[in-house]
């Protein structure tokens, strides 16, 4: 078994042969959740899945199943998966090596006629990016019981469709109820999305933990005046409001570091006119950090900076909670699993908690679970740009591979 390694040469093939599918002019991938783009790639890996023995069945999230049988079926099966839709301004390893790898292992252990005891299994999570359907992990989560189905399908995006409505459109609102499968354990290759693994020069991050995370929607009202005629002492400002807000963002994170972070990455001006004092401004908050009380803390800190700004521009300031992501300590035989497959692999690894948000850090409210990083070139990720190598992908996947195998036959 220690010998048995996937066809890095393959994988690669694979992973740019997808990368077409929604592919942009610079080199990356705008491939949005349940769009005609996500279908057509659905389609291609439910295909290519059935062309290696599968079963695959779809559930009513719109999440896929692959399964490679085992000596015993009656056991739930060792699973492994990611997602495949991407940002708008996405690249060709966030989210898919995590299910490329997963065809890639089924496909090896075909090519070798290996049995494990325990069915393999392959997941594509529906809707992981948040990017057109927020919040993020949004299918996984319905998994893990932390949404409703009813409630993600009331989700809607810019233009007001819904994610029921486009499920049902594309072709993948399954019959099969959500959650029905049960995992014996669950692995995600990932792309570290971050400088760590490189700048240390280590091939595998073998992750012990999930960061935290709260999302907010925050409206800030003020009156829309006359940009020549309304004297500074009596405007209602809203965008200055919302920009001493965005700065109390930073600063937070700052006052909680070093392992704080915050973000705004939307900002609205409502019928936006530059001879026009801005009524209205939205914006979204992205906090994270691997403590709840700690990023508690930053919540209470931004509630009050918001208030107290208001208060001294005469604004109404709105901060709507959208999402409560408690940190997430992985499975400890899962973790093993990963750092033995490491080092009999002899791959250089350290331990590492993950700082963006994964479907694994839902499916561990279900199943045994833990994630395999590997390095991605300047910690550059949710970009055009987003580059990894082939031997970085490989060595993820053999990683992969032997932690799913320990968990298979064990």
């Amino acid at each position: 078994m220690q010998n048995l390694r996937i066809n890095a040469q393959r994988l690669w093939d694979t992973i740019m042969e997808t990368a077409q599918i929604g592919g942009t002019a610079k080199g990356g991938v705008k491939r949005l959740t349940l769009t005609d783009l996500d279908r057509q790639v659905r389609d291609w890996f439910v295909a290519q899945c059935e062309a290696a023995g599968c079963e695959v069945g779809v559930d009513d999230m719109g999440n896929i199943y692959a399964v490679r049988p085992g000596r015993d079926n009656s056991l739930p099966p060792i699973a492994c998966g990611s997602h495949l839709d991407t940002q708008p301004t996405g690249g060709k390893f966030d989210g898919i090596l995590g299910v490329l790898a997963g065809l890639e292992i089924i496909r090896t252990l075909n090519d070798a006629g290996y049995e494990t005891n325990r069915p393999i299994m392959v997941v594509d999570w529906t809707n992981e990016e948040g990017s057109r359907f927020a919040p993020a992990m949004l299918s996984s989560g319905v998994y893990g019981g932390a949404f409703t189905k009813d409630w993600a399908y009331a989700r809607t995006d810019a233009e007001g469709k819904s994610f029921g409505e486009e499920l049902e459109r594309i072709g993948y609102r399954g019959s099969e109820p959500v959650g029905a499968r049960e995992f014996g354990a669950f692995f995600e290759l990932h792309i570290e999305q971050g400088p760590i693994l490189e700048a240390e020069e280590k091939t595998i991050g073998v992750v012990t933990d999930g960061q935290g995370q709260r999302w907010y929607n925050v409206t800030v009202t003020g009156r829309e005046s006359h940009a020549g005629t309304t004297p500074m002492p009596l405007r209602k400002d809203a965008l200055v409001a919302a920009a001493r807000i965005v700065d109390a963002v930073h600063r937070i994170a700052h006052d909680h570091a070093p392992h704080a972070v915050g973000t705004v990455g939307v900002l609205t001006i409502a019928e936006a006119s530059r001879n026009v004092i801005p009524g209205r401004v939205d914006f979204t908050v992205d906090f994270r950090h691997p403590d709840d009380d700690t990023l508690s803390a930053m919540d209470q800190a931004l509630q009050t900076a918001a208030q107290a700004i208001a208060a001294e521009l005469d604004v109404d300031a709105e901060i709507e909670s959208i999402w409560h992501f408690p940190p997430v300590k992985f499975d400890k035989d899962c973790v093993s699993a990963v750092r033995k497959a490491a080092e009999d692999g002899g791959y250089s690894w350290r331990e590492i908690v993950s700082g963006a948000g994964h479907d694994a850090c839902y499916t561990a409210r279900r199943a045994p679970t833990s994630m395999v990083f590997v390095p991605c070139e300047n910690g550059i990720s949710h970009n055009e740009i987003e580059n990894a190598t082939m031997d970085d992908c490989a060595a993820g996947a053999n990683v992969l591979l032997h932690a799913m195998l320990t968990r298979a036959n064990a």
